[in-house]
């Protein structure tokens, strides 16, 4: 594979074998349907260690209807009233100010900005998710972000004084036209904000269940300033954040600026150490995720000797390439349930596992739920902490396997 940053030959980290696009959830009609699967094999660049995966899909492909709503998540929604009270405070937004936010989903985020009196603009490329933020009132343009739609904005709007990138720069497989995108959309010292997974955590704690189709690449902080720097921006401050196991919020502006804060030396001295700076450092996480999926394999053989009735929670994207790789299907997991209407009465691509509303774990009080996205550990162990009640076990499988104390 050829870098997309840089175009040296890349090198091979972690072969996840085949799996279908992970937001690709089935409908009843379509399970005798053949399925198309891609491989999954994630690579690291030795010259600019940018890990990342061939293009296989396009975000059309994946984004023009999504499956995925950000507001189903009660803590991602005040993960986002935060950065957003925090951001009007710092930069003094007000009335003569614009907020962009890329790939703005359902309106999650700018609707804070709405409530706080800033002029903004989303820019979301799935119809149907972006529609939900029309609704919300939530100014929308429904497109994928590329440098024509960028000079079109900054046209008709001008430039915005913050522009929020969240969970969407891994996205995108035109790497270098996204980011000198980004950069037309900034005025000469505005701010950009990027959240990210980090991929110091990817590979340190085996979180495997991240690599999938729609995820190109996977940053470190050291990756995402050589990415940004191609563009003219600079990374001035970075923030560690607990979302998605553990992300990064990169903050970036225009070329000329100070020198980068302590921060960023510190995240940067912390990728060395764990020798993420060298292409030596990335081979640990194989053996990281065969344990994962080795742990996991045996709970639920055992578990199914013993008699016990074993559903999920969540229907994430990660959750279907850890089920994938594992080879879980219905004999191990008899269903797994999710907040998103969206996917109730459809099927997890690959594995054919049913998803039903919240409401079918009160109704059957299984013996085991296992969480899939367990990155969400604290809102989940709230919302089903009463399943104790009927003696039901509530298990993590990520980093480690681990039960949640329910009492």
């Amino acid at each position: 594979m050829i870098c997309r940053l840089c175009e040296s030959s890349s090198v091979s980290v972690l072969d996840l074998g085949a799996c279908p696009p992970c937001e690709r959830f089935l409908t009843a009609d379509e399970l005798d349907l053949a399925e198309v699967s891609y491989p999954l094999h994630l690579r690291v660049c030795p010259n600019c260690l940018l890990l990342q995966i061939p293009a296989l899909i396009t975000p059309q492909d994946t984004f023009t209807e999504y499956a995925y709503f950000s507001s189903y998540s009660d803590s991602w929604v005040r993960h986002a009233k935060s950065f957003v009270d925090q951001a009007i405070t710092r930069f003094e937004l007000g009335k003569r100010s614009l907020v962009v936010e890329v790939a703005s989903n359902d309106g999650y985020l700018l609707q804070h900005v709405v409530a706080a009196g800033v002029p903004c603009l989303g820019i979301e490329p799935s119809v149907n998710v972006g529609a939900a933020a029309l609704e919300r009132g939530v100014p929308t343009v429904t497109a994928f972000l590329d440098e024509d739609l960028a000079a079109k904005i900054r046209a008709e709007h001008g430039p915005a004084d913050l522009v929020v990138a969240n969970n969407v720069y891994a996205h995108v497989p035109d790497l270098l036209g996204f980011t000198r995108s980004l950069r037309e959309l900034l005025t000469a010292d505005g701010w950009l904000a990027i959240e990210v997974h980090h991929a110091l955590n990817l590979v340190r704690l085996g979180q495997f269940d991240t690599i999938y189709h729609e995820h190109f690449q996977y940053y470190t902080v050291l990756s995402a300033q050589r990415a940004l720097a191609t563009a003219g921006l600079a990374v001035v401050d970075v923030e560690r954040l607990a979302t998605h196991g553990g992300s990064l919020r990169i903050w970036a502006r225009p070329e000329p600026v100070a020198l980068p804060g302590r921060r960023v030396a510190a995240a940067l001295a912390e990728e060395a150490a764990a020798g993420l700076h060298d292409i030596s450092g990335y081979h640990s996480l194989r053996p990281r995720t065969e344990a994962v999926r080795h742990d996991l394999l045996r709970f639920l053989l055992d578990a199914r000797e013993k008699g016990k009735r074993v559903v999920g929670y969540g229907a994430p994207g990660k959750g279907n390439t850890l089920l994938n790789y594992c080879g879980i299907r219905t004999d191990l997991l008899e269903y797994t349930v999710d907040r998103n209407p969206y996917k109730h009465g459809r099927f997890t691509p690959g594995t054919r596992i049913p998803i039903h509303p919240p409401e079918r774990i009160d109704a059957d009080k299984p013996d085991v739920v296992v969480v899939l996205p367990w990155n969400l550990e604290n809102e989940i162990t709230a919302q089903l902490r009463h399943i104790g009640d009927w003696g039901g076990e509530l298990v993590y499988p990520l980093p480690t396997l681990r039960r949640a104390e329910l009492s």
